[in-house]
């Protein structure tokens, strides 16, 4: 098979594309002939070597990659539910792999898109994430119909799945928030936000609006600064660090006198304790899919063009998301 392999940590210069054997799927995996695997901000961080030293965290030489989208090529002993060609996206619980021509899935956390005119691209851009923002919105945050939803980063990855899942799961008003240089992406973006602000001009740009739920991805100042945006009773859901501000920390009073909580959601450490999650989580991210709730701007490159994909995300330029193929973009 071709992969793309960091073959120390480093720059994005370290990704190469070589060659390796196929894989075999083993008992409850599927093997998967992929079409399309996502570039996201924890593959940057995985090849940096930011995580090196944490138990079980990916080592030279490793392949990238959490998610793909392809076709069922071969079935592993007990799995039931798929067929040999039969379209599909599934996540890593290992956050590697995916940058690969065949990938290895636990079959629980693989979908099928059959019955479903979604492209892969964009499938694989979305369902996954819109996986995970189902859990973290019925699970974590424990979303009830009617609230309302504060999505930081609002045209990021990670945060783009959120919009869509809370309309589907019956908030009444969501809304996001952007850096300055994204605002013009903002007002044409078909994402289902009932307003995007200028994060730099919070709080004033929401006037008295308060929140029940506020998703952040990005941390440091924005994390503290949210404090003051939820409603007695709100829930923040940590989801991220993008801001990479890793020593910043959270005045526990605060939440006290607010009457707030802040909660963690890190789906590499939520999933394997609760597996009974996914496979409902994937299925609604589908058809939240299916149901036009997940439109986002995707960029197809090339395995080849790895490199440039990762300096792309790093530039964090984008307003959707890059995935690679293993051929040559349509």
């Amino acid at each position: 098979m071709k992969a793309v392999q960091a073959t120390r940590f480093g720059e994005p210069a370290v990704l190469e594309v070589i060659e390796l054997p196929d894989p075999a799927p083993g008992p409850g995996e599927i093997a998967i002939d992929v079409t399309h695997a996502v570039v996201g901000l924890i593959d940057l961080f995985f090849r940096e070597g930011r995580f090196k030293d944490r138990p079980g965290m990916p080592q030279p030489p490793f392949i990238p990659g959490l998610e793909v989208a392809g076709t069922v090529r071969a079935l592993g002993d007990g799995v039931r539910g798929f067929e040999i060609g039969e379209k599909v996206v599934s996540m890593s619980n290992g956050g590697v792999g995916g940058y690969a021509s065949v990938f290895i899935a636990q079959a629980p956390h693989a979908v099928s898109l059959e019955g479903h005119d979604i492209d892969p691209a964009l499938a694989v851009s979305v369902v996954p994430n819109a996986a995970m923002a189902h859990v973290a919105l019925t699970r974590v945050a424990h979303l009830v119909e009617g609230e309302s939803v504060l999505i930081h980063g609002a045209l990021g990855g990670f945060s783009a799945a959120f919009p869509g899942m809370a309309k589907q799961l019956g908030a009444g008003r969501v809304v996001g928030t952007v850096r300055a240089s994204k605002l013009h992406a903002a007002a044409t973006t078909k994402l289902p936000y009932d307003k995007i602000v200028d994060s730099a001009e919070l709080p004033a740009a929401l006037g008295e609006e308060r929140f029940d739920i506020v998703i952040d991805p990005v941390g440091g100042e924005v994390r503290s600064q949210s404090l003051d945006l939820m409603r007695p009773g709100g829930r923040l859901i940590a989801s991220g660090n993008a801001s990479g501000d890793w020593g910043h920390s959270v005045e526990t009073n605060r939440l006290w006198f607010g009457s707030v909580a802040v909660m963690g959601f890190n789906a590499g450490a939520y999933l394997p304790t609760h597996p009974d999650t996914v496979r409902p989580a994937l299925e609604a991210a589908v058809q939240a899919v299916a149901a036009g709730l997940g439109q986002t701007e995707v960029d197809v490159l090339s395995f080849s063009e790895a490199v440039t994909a990762h300096q792309r995300m790093a530039s964090r330029s984008l307003n959707g998301r890059i995935v690679l193929t293993p051929g040559e973009p349509a």
